[in-house]
Formats: structure tokens, sequence, C-alpha cells
């Protein structure tokens, strides 16, 4: 029960600090405090950039991601005070899903799927002969590569759509409606692409993985044909 709940704090308290603290921060301080919308952005904007500063400097890491969030969050606050414009801060965070959704389609066209990464724990699940079957398969079946540029494909083309999604809200509705819309926005996207992703691309290559286990200790199909031509 307490890893339980040690992995859960670990998952969702940086969810929280940077999607639901904005957004009651933002609210609190225009409503209840009366401040105006731009400097209700702006502000609400420094809880995250201090979270991914603190975050860096404890783990002693530079994750770009989280550099570029930093970065966000800090045009955010500047723009609270240069641009003096609401929507143009609330586009800003559309400017992160079209940064990392066309780095994901870019790594995809090298050949080196972005995204694998975070998917191969989820197939892996902590076990070395999982983790074998994964690197045989990958080096070794071509459905399976294909399987793993299928899911960063999709992830890379639904943040394109949820940034072209939440820009047109921004311009198009009103900015109270938009500070909470744009994060349903946002979570409905990532929901939505986590189970199409896993449909056409973590579930086949589960099976694909099982499969090779259930061959035991066996060489790859890929490789057979060269220790038969050896023998």
């Amino acid at each position: 029960m307490t890893t339980n709940t040690g992995s859960m704090r670990k998952n969702f308290g940086p969810l929280l600090a940077d999607v639901a603290v904005p957004i009651g921060s933002y609210y609190l301080l225009k409503s209840g405090f009366g401040m105006g919308t731009v400097a209700a952005l702006g502000w609400s904007s420094v809880v995250p950039a201090v979270r991914t500063v603190w975050g860096v400097v404890a783990e002693r890491t530079i994750n770009a991601f989280a550099v570029l969030i930093l970065f966000v969050n800090v045009v955010g606050v500047l723009l609270s005070f240069v641009a003096g414009d609401p929507r143009l801060m609330l586009a800003k965070g559309s400017g992160v899903s079209s940064v990392v959704g066309i780095g994901i389609l870019v790594s995809v066209v090298m050949g080196k799927p972005m995204m694998t990464a975070g998917m191969k724990p989820f197939l892996v699940k902590g076990s070395s002969e999982r983790e074998a079957a994964f690197e045989r398969l990958l080096s070794g079946s071509v459905a399976f590569r294909r399987a793993e540029r299928r899911f960063s494909l999709v992830w890379g083309v639904m943040l394109l759509a949820e940034c072209v999604a939440r820009i047109v809200g921004v311009y198009l509705l009103p900015v109270d409606t938009m500070v909470w819309l744009g994060t349903v926005v946002m979570i409905g996207t990532i929901v939505v692409t986590s189970v199409v992703s896993g449909g056409v691309a973590v579930g086949p290559m589960a099976q694909m993985i099982d499969a090779e286990l259930k061959g035991g200790d066996a060489p790859s199909p890929a490789v057979v044909p060269s220790l038969v031509v050896a023998r």
C-alpha cells in the first residue's frame, strides 16, 4: 500500500503542480484578489516554473523537456508584463504541444522514435527477460519496428492537432473559459492518444514480446537462417 501511494504521488504530483495549481491560482488571484487577467495569468505560471527549476537542481540532471516547460512558463510570465495580451499568453501553452509534436515526428522520420523511451517500461515491466525480448525484436522484427514508429507517429500527430484546437479556442472563446478548457483539451488529448497508441502499437508489441518469450531462449526468426547456414 505504501509503495502504491508513493508511486501515485510521484506520478500525479507534477501533474497537480503543473495543471491544477496554475488554474486554481488564476481564479483565486483574479476573482479573490481582484487581479487583472494578464497579471493573474502571469503569476499563475510561477509555480510550474519554480517546480521545474527545483526538479533540475534536486536531480542534478538536465531534462530537455523540463527545460522546454521552464522556458514556456518564463515566457508566460514575461508576456504578462510586456505584451499585455492574455490570449497570446494562453497560446504559449500550445507552443509546448507543437514543438514536442514536431520533434516526435522528426524523430520518426530519422528512424529514432522519441517516444520509445517512455513506452518501453510499460512493455518490459522491469523484467530482464522481457527487455531482452524487446531488444531482439527491435533489431530483428520489421513488424515490431513498425509498431514502434506507429506509437510515436500517433503521439506526434495528436499533439499537433491539440495545438491547433487550443489556438483556435484561444482566439474564439473568452479568456476565462480557455483557462480551464485548454487544460481539459490537453488532458483529453493525452487520454485519447494513450488509448489509440495502446491499441495500434503497445498492444501488438506486447503480444509479439509474449510470443517471443514463449520460444524460450531460442533465437529470433531473423537470425535463424544465418545459424542454419553456419551449421
